[in-house]
């Protein structure tokens, strides 16, 4: 009988090594590969962002900062005017300067291009995420630009931040 304990005993042992190992896999290596497969497959800021693109981003960032709402909005392309009043979009970039501040450092978190958007945008488009960190707390920013005529125009502009609420 102690011969069969022992023979159970060790098929035991290798089954909760094997259930162990497998736990091992599925918790730390499994997560550590998805990682590696999304930050292969997001847009590099410097290589993969059009330079009109990117002039963009940083010239509305200077504008939102210098308080030149009317600016942004009369620059911006004809999708975010008809999305959003003039009065809307000052209160909202407003609201953006005056909780958070002045952009410290931004990093690229995703970006997406499309030649056909659907509707309400279309033609060429660049959606452009950022880890962004302000002068009174972090947030995340989401830039939706279309090219039109050569150039790239803000379609939508959206400020996710605790700093917010």
């Amino acid at each position: 009988m102690a011969a069969k304990e022992s023979l159970c005993t060790a098929t035991s042992r290798r089954s909760r090594n094997k259930s162990i190992l497998n736990l091992i896999v599925l918790n730390c290596l499994l997560p550590t590969a998805y990682c590696l497969l999304l930050s292969s497959c997001a847009v590099d800021e410097r290589r993969n962002v059009p330079a009109g693109a990117q002039a963009t981003v940083e010239r509305v960032t200077e504008d939102i900062a210098a308080g030149r709402d009317e600016k942004v909005y009369q620059e911006a392309a004809p999708e975010w005017r008809a999305q959003v009043s003039s009065e809307e979009s000052a209160r909202t970039l407003a609201r953006v300067r005056e909780r958070l501040g002045r952009v410290e450092s931004r990093a690229l978190t995703k970006g997406t291009e499309q030649q056909s958007a659907s509707a309400p945008l279309s033609g060429h488009a660049l959606e452009l995420f950022y880890s962004t960190r302000f002068e009174r707390g972090s947030a995340t920013e989401r830039f939706t630009l279309l090219e039109r005529g050569g150039e790239w125009l803000l379609a939508g502009y959206t400020v996710t931040s605790d700093v917010l609420k």
